[in-house]
């Protein structure tokens, strides 16, 4: 579930995923550190979930089986 917001001719999207919809071992699209400006999104399976709150206004971060880290912007499964 994304709120897409538009502001200068950008789309950016706006995560709205709670921390209990997402699980270890579900597959998810990420958005890593220095691919938040370009939006590049990769895609792995969650091995630790990062963020210990509930929700997060950047997305709620997880490491996933490949080392990569980043921040949840949608669940594929």
């Amino acid at each position: 579930m994304l709120n897409i917001k538009k502001r200068e001719n950008k789309i950016q999207l706006m995560p709205s995923i709670k921390r209990k919809s997402i699980h270890i071992g579900a597959k998810v699209s990420i958005v890593e550190k220095h691919n938040q400006r370009t939006g590049k999104l990769t895609s792995g399976v969650v091995k630790t979930i990062l963020t210990n709150s509930g929700s997060h206004p950047h997305g709620i971060k997880v490491r996933l089986e490949s080392g990569k880290v980043g921040r949840v912007q949608s669940i594929l499964e």
